[in-house]
């Protein structure tokens, strides 16, 4: 049993990261389509505020994408979650959010909360990363 279960789980693990490149090329050709059309569109070489966010925030979209692509790679090779690269990809995540982050639509709670949550996960990864170099 316990074999069987160690087949399926690097099934579903092969499973995931084939999808996983699927998404990030098609990622990765939609980002490209967007700054192609952003480019040729009036004024040509000119790009909007509007336009630029977009551009960032798809273009950190597309390296989440690729950082769990890592987490899923190195769970399969070791077969432990690395902490770090979790922090990393929820640190690109909010960092996402905050450069598309429209701020007039948000009160100042949350607000805060962003920020609380912004400093929660900074702190965990320096203590991972300060504690992983002690060892």
């Amino acid at each position: 049993m316990l074999d069987f279960l160690k087949k399926f789980e690097r099934f579903v693990i092969m499973g995931l990261i084939g999808m996983m490149v699927i998404v990030v090329i098609l990622s990765t050709i939609e980002l490209c389509w967007i700054i192609i059309k952003d480019i040729v569109s009036q004024p040509v070489f000119l790009l909007e505020i509007d336009e630029l966010m977009e551009i960032f925030g798809f273009f950190l979209l597309v390296l989440i994408g690729i950082e769990l692509l890592e987490t899923i790679k190195a769970y399969m090779i070791q077969g432990v979650v690395h902490v770090e690269i979790v922090l990393e990809v929820a640190l690109i995540a909010i960092a996402r959010k905050i450069i598309i982050l429209d701020i007039a639509k948000y009160d100042g709670l949350k607000l805060l909360s962003l920020a609380a949550l912004i400093l929660t996960v900074s702190i965990g990864f320096f203590i991972v990363k300060r504690f992983k170099c002690e060892k």
